[in-house]
């Protein structure tokens, strides 16, 4: 990757290459894993796993292949060779030498499988992620509005390539499509999977419910569900859990789904246009998107291993991203508009009043890019690196 971007994720696993003997950086296609891997470890010869030759040859003959390797070796797309995996327990085992191997792969479900099955304990793992807010805005690309930010997303070549979003979304779906999900599963008709994709995004920010999304989508319920298993697996999206403790209050249990990346987001409802975002019916379910999505990169890319969740009630109150430290709560509600009123901090209030005797921190993440304190809550503006 050019000099421009500094990934946050680089200096967490430099760390770890001196403590573990394998690491594995998993992450979306197009986030930026080969080049950042090839950087950090310029002494590793990078082998790719997608050349038909190099992987037949890993499969017939996996000791044969280590053995052409028996350095250090950057092993891309690994999970096309499960057989590998108890090749490398074996070789680091014997070698004892830490960083000996890095993984990367962009199909999470495979890569991980093959993982702990095989490798626990002896592996580092990582997920890069599209650029967060705080990488972009270190580059200098983090864009003005989120308006635009919503349009633009956070896949490296957008920026360093200077390819406009709609291109380069249209290309990475179609890419997606006929080489991820085809290979990890049998789907015949891929524009009803392509479909499912976009009625995934006119509900980014909302409640699961994949009945209505099958329904709709002219598929079995059970098929819907292993397709959002295929978007999970392929980081292309994420689901959010509620928070369950009991504060006498009968609670959603549903949980609520995002993208990763609001660039998707945005041109799978075809939204082209900065000016579009501000009149379309979901621009506050985008906007939550970008901020809850932001901080899901930070935690991943600044290795803080920290669990968020929603809160809501039956009554339709809730708090949109929500963390549990050990004697306190983070609370943040997130809302598209630029102007403060008082209806906006009425969810904060009522969590912060029901979680007594427990400390509330109550955070307000808005459209605009000033940061304030107002009504004891800490205002912030959309572009605010958050901790």
């Amino acid at each position: 990757m050019p000099k421009l971007f500094s990934r946050s994720l680089a200096e967490e696993i430099r760390k770890r290459a001196h403590q573990f003997p394998i690491l594995a950086v998993t992450g979306p296609r197009q986030s930026g894993k080969t080049t950042l891997l090839k950087s950090l470890f310029p002494d590793h010869v990078y082998v790719s796993l997608e050349n038909p030759d190099i992987r037949s040859f890993a499969e017939d003959d996996p000791n044969g292949f280590l053995q052409r390797y028996p350095g250090q070796a950057i092993l891309d797309e690994v999970q096309r060779v499960p057989a590998l995996f108890s090749y490398l327990q074996t070789a680091v085992d014997e070698s004892g030498q830490m960083g000996q191997y890095i993984l990367s792969g962009s199909q999470n479900f495979h890569l991980l499988k093959n993982i702990t099955q095989t490798l626990a304990g002896r592996v580092a793992l990582f997920r890069l992620l599209p650029l967060d807010h705080d990488e972009m805005e270190q580059a200098g690309i983090l864009p003005g509005t989120y308006a635009e930010a919503c349009i633009q997303g956070g896949y490296p070549a957008i920026f360093h390539r200077g390819i406009s979003p709609a291109d380069f979304y249209e290309n990475y779906i179609r890419t997606y499509i006929e080489k991820d999900v085809t290979e990890l599963v049998n789907i015949r008709d891929t524009q009803s999977f392509r479909t499912f994709l976009g009625l995934c995004a006119g509900r980014t920010g909302q409640l699961l419910n994949l009945n209505a999304m099958a329904n709709e989508c002219n598929i079995s319920q059970p098929t819907a569900k292993a397709w959002l298993s295929i978007l999970q697996s392929s980081y292309l999206v994420f689901l959010l859990y509620p928070y369950h403790e009991n504060f006498n209050k009968r609670l959603v249990k549903t949980p609520k789904l995002y993208f990763y990346d609001t660039g998707l987001v945005s041109y799978l409802l075809e939204i082209r246009e900065k000016s579009e975002i501000l009149t379309n019916r979901l621009k506050g379910n985008i906007f939550e998107n970008l901020v809850v999505s932001n901080f899901m990169k930070i935690n991943e890319h600044r290795y803080l291993h920290r669990h968020y969740y929603f809160w809501q009630d039956h009554n339709g109150l809730e708090v949109d991203l929500l963390r549990k430290t050990a004697d306190a709560f983070e609370a943040y509600e997130i809302k598209a508009t630029q102007t403060l009123t008082s209806d906006l901090f009425k969810g904060l209030h009522h969590f912060a009043e029901i979680a007594k005797p427990a400390t509330v921190h109550l955070h307000l993440v808005y459209g605009s890019q000033e940061s304030l304190t107002r009504s004891n809550t800490d205002v912030q503006g959309w572009n605010a690196c958050f901790p």
